[in-house]
């Protein structure tokens, strides 16, 4: 019977598409087809950061030193950036079910390559082929979640595509630090097979076909783009192994991403057919949406790659204990997208964006008074606090961005918001960690000056070296705790400064325009897109 089903499957899609009716109409068991979809999308997600945990294991499997074995996160990145800005170009071109199957199959493939790998060669260029895949599901995910759903619905599917895009970076090192104890450092690969092959025997059997255009392939714009992005996140990417400016190769890659960007950014407001349509990136709500999503980025995804190695180092937290306080914040997440899919239509949407933004601000402040003699309930109602915030402005802002754009141009916007979270992301990272290195060997100066006899009653630092091993294992415990000290005064510093990023981007929500009823006008070609 399944077989049969698939077969009708196969052939309806193989049959003209009728454009008269629009997608939401086509769906037949709409429910299943969202999960199929968040399944595959969920398990992208994961991807970005469940292998993180694995790393320490793959560098002894694979024979990798320290430095190239971070080529396995590196490579799945490189390959997102450059291949995610065509993905409204290959929906049009072979149709968006077609590219969606194809890109969960390819994940999938790629995902039992890695587990098999057997070198750090393999294992980088599998992952790679890994981030290309990736590259394809995020975007098409959201565009067909509000394409499934009829306007007035809308709302509801954005905050549960949220959910998954939200909750995925929590919960991606509990489930891989779970996933490579238990078993083996493979299965964080492995584990994509059976959820892989139910979500794509669900789309083969649910996921309605779309009409084909024949859409001119900007090639200088894409090798632009394509070529600056990967410069730029190659250089974000090993600036902290390199020195940063204190080394050629930085300034290499920097010169490449300012001048390939600079040509793209020329050559789409003057090129006859550029890789992004002129008339979406007039819309004043999809552009301000690009710049909140670097924020979103930089403060969820920043704040997530400070607090594990905070907890686990400083305070000495086992990585269980760790992921748990963590996935806390999840929970606020969870409750604001619902509160918000209640709320949107009922009140400004630019409300809920502004008050998400200054509630993980506090979130953000309240980080910043923490110290080493804390337990863990700070971090509890910090994380609490910072999902609703990021709850809130996730759901009406995905709304608000999609709402003033014609349906055609989904899949290219959907596209951009995620490649400015993905980007966000990266930047954020690097920043955070660069200024914490910078600001803990400041801190540790400023403190251990003030390391005198009269503050260390114990011991007389100028002539503890008189004691032999005894005054060196007394000026190594000093210096520990100065260490300890200088960290958490640098965490502190970088939240600090995640704070005032935050706050200043809540003005923007001026900018947004709230949605007239029915959305934006499509024509009748359209509504099958």
């Amino acid at each position: 019977m399944a077989t049969n089903a698939f077969s009708r499957r196969s052939a309806a899609a193989a049959l003209p598409v009728d454009d008269s009716v629009p997608l939401h109409e086509r769906v037949r068991y709409r429910g299943l087809l969202m999960v199929a979809v968040m399944a595959a999308s969920v398990m992208q997600i994961l991807d970005t950061t469940i292998a993180n945990v694995a790393i320490p294991h793959m560098q002894s499997a694979l024979g990798a030193t320290s430095e190239t074995v971070t080529w396995v996160l590196t490579s799945y990145i490189l390959a997102s950036a450059i291949a995610m800005p065509i993905t409204g170009w290959l929906a049009d071109r072979i149709g968006r079910r077609e590219l969606f199957l194809a890109a969960v199959a390819g994940f999938m493939v790629a995902s039992m390559a890695c587990g098999a790998a057997q070198s750090l060669e393999q294992m980088v260029a599998f992952r790679f082929l890994q981030g290309i895949s990736a590259a394809f599901i995020g975007p098409l995910s959201q565009s067909v979640m509000l394409d499934i759903n009829p306007p007035e619905r809308h709302a509801r599917a954005m905050s549960i595509w949220g959910m998954g895009v939200m909750i995925g970076p929590i919960l991606g090192p509990i489930l891989g630090g779970w996933l490579t104890e238990s078993v083996n450092w493979r299965w964080v690969f492995y584990i994509n097979l059976p959820v892989g092959l139910l979500t794509l025997a669900m789309m083969w059997a649910l996921l309605p076909a779309t009409r084909t255009i024949r859409r001119r392939f900007d090639l200088f714009g894409f090798s632009m783009l394509g070529l600056g992005l990967a410069a730029l996140q190659l250089m974000l990417d090993r600036g902290a192994h390199q020195d940063w400016f204190n080394s050629v190769e930085i300034w290499v890659e920097l010169g490449v991403s300012v001048a390939c960007l600079w040509m793209f950014v020329v050559h789409l407001f003057t090129a006859r057919a550029p890789l992004f349509n002129r008339q979406m990136l007039a819309d004043r709500n999809l552009v301000t949406a690009l710049g909140f999503m670097t924020v979103i980025g930089v403060v969820m995804f920043a704040s997530m790659a400070l607090l594990p190695p905070m907890l686990q180092n400083l305070f000495g937290w086992p990585v269980i204990d760790t992921g748990l306080v963590l996935a806390v914040r999840g929970v606020g997440i969870l409750a604001s997208m619902w509160v918000a899919g209640q709320l949107l239509g009922k009140i400004d949407a630019r409300w809920m964006v502004g008050s998400g933004l200054a509630i993980a601000a506090y979130s953000l402040w309240q980080m910043s008074h923490w110290s080493l003699e804390m337990g863990s309930w700070p971090v509890v109602v910090s994380g609490l606090v910072q999902g609703v915030g990021m709850g809130l402005v996730f759901i009406p802002l995905n709304t608000m961005a999609f709402a003033t754009i014609p349906p055609q141009y989904r899949t290219d916007g959907a596209s951009l918001l995620n490649l400015f979270r993905s980007v966000g992301a990266s930047v954020g990272i690097s920043v955070v960690t660069t200024l914490l290195g910078a600001n803990i060997q400041t801190s540790h100066e400023d403190l251990a000056a003030h390391v005198t006899n009269s503050s260390v009653s114990l011991l007389d630092p100028s002539t503890a070296d008189r004691f032999g091993i005894a005054g060196d294992a007394a000026l190594a415990m000093v210096n520990a705790e100065i260490n300890r000290q200088a960290a958490m005064v640098a965490y502190v510093d970088d939240f600090w400064l995640m704070m005032w990023i935050t706050l200043a981007s809540v003005p923007l929500v001026l900018l947004l325009r709230p949605p007239k009823p029915g959305g934006p006008v499509a024509s009748a070609a359209d509504m099958g897109h």
